[in-house]
């Protein structure tokens, strides 16, 4: 579901696409394999989606969107993206430098100068790639800025959302190495909407999600009984699965803001695979290992985390107390897994592992 003020974007035409058409001996196999690691790790609910030759061909849901309601998942369940969040950030941040509205190599300060001076030159790229010195939540020691505001929900806006960490110490100099910060890709939500010259949201609808047709892509605000929600779980501390409070994320805009159901986010992970979004020039300047200051290769792309296992593999994890998620793509083959979970105990890797390797059985 798209927020009200732009649901009149979204009038158009989902595309029909070859879904169970995965044949029967390895559906069966995956859906064995899901519910294995499901049961290994006490999930509560999860949705798949599978890409094959460019083509999403599998798409299910297992187990329970809400326990206690006994509501089984579909694949119209919307989960929590998490941090997979941020390769939405990033594609929208490469499609700007396409337009040479935004230098990856510049000042962020240059696009947002109420960031504060921190004594070094904090560029995109190194938003991008985890290397800014920018602190996760636990890793530093965060500052917010306190103080009031006009608007309803002043966080909506990323520039005020700067405010929940902008006066907290870099923990090392930019590009000296690689700590992921989800704090750093709320910056650049705010520099991509300085660049962009229009809200965040507005540019994620209309240059990634109307394309794609991603019409249950919204920002992570409270349910408030919102159609197909799943209800989030965490283990206790006495190793009991619990139901988890819900949390609004919406203030994190490209670094964890997101949901949909899984079919869009499979669309997603199509729409990678088929350079829908970017070039093939900007595809492999985001998808090259970057180095440190000293040279050193690192696994991360820009965007997105980056190796070879397989060949050329692609990534990314997210993380909430509500809920956990992967997608992973084999770009030369075409190849992708997506899952999400509602558990935040939950290994989406196990399970994408898992289902990678029962797409292997004969």
């Amino acid at each position: 579901m798209i927020p009200r003020m732009l649901a009149a974007c979204f009038l158009f035409a989902v595309p029909a696409f070859a879904q169970d058409s995965l044949p029967a001996n390895l559906a069966t196999a995956v859906d064995a394999a899901v519910r294995a690691e499901m049961e290994k790790q006490q999930v509560v609910g999860a949705a798949i989606g599978i890409i094959r030759e460019g083509q999403i061909v599998y798409r299910k849901g297992y187990g329970l969107a809400d326990r206690e309601r006994k509501a089984p998942v579909t694949v119209d369940s919307v989960f929590n993206w998490a941090s997979n969040s941020k390769p939405l950030a990033a594609v929208l941040a490469m499609q700007l430098v396409e337009t040479k509205k935004l230098d990856l190599d510049a000042d962020v300060r240059t696009y947002v100068p109420e960031f504060p001076d921190k004594g070094a030159t904090i560029t995109t790229r190194h938003l991008l790639c985890h290397q800014s010195g920018i602190p996760h939540y636990s890793n530093g020691t965060i500052v917010p800025t306190v103080r009031a505001y006009s608007e309803k929900n002043p966080f909506l806006d990323p520039i005020h959302s700067l405010d929940k960490f902008n006066r907290s110490a870099l923990i090392f100099q930019p590009g000296e190495k690689v700590d992921y910060s989800s704090y750093a890709y709320i910056l650049l939500s705010a520099v991509i909407q300085r660049a962009g010259k229009e809200p965040y949201h507005e540019q994620l609808v209309n240059r990634i999600a109307k394309p794609l047709s991603l019409q249950s892509l919204e920002r992570d605000v409270t349910a408030n009984g919102q159609k197909h929600w799943t209800k989030g779980y965490l283990k206790s501390a006495k190793g009991e699965v619990v139901p988890a409070p819900e949390e609004a994320n919406d203030w994190k805009h490209g670094a964890g803001g997101y949901k949909s159901n899984v079919a869009d986010f499979a669309r997603w992970a199509n729409g990678l695979l088929d350079r829908k979004l970017v070039s093939k020039a900007t595809e492999a300047t985001m998808w090259e290992r970057q180095r440190t200051a000293d040279g050193k290769l690192t696994t991360w792309g820009l965007g997105f985390t980056v190796d070879e296992q397989g060949g050329l593999r692609v990534s990314h994890n997210g993380s909430q107390p509500e809920a956990t998620s992967r997608m992973v793509l084999y770009p030369k083959s075409k190849q992708a897994v997506v899952v999400l979970t509602n558990c935040r105990h939950a290994s989406p890797t196990a399970i994408s592992t898992a289902i990678f390797a029962a797409l292997k059985e004969k």
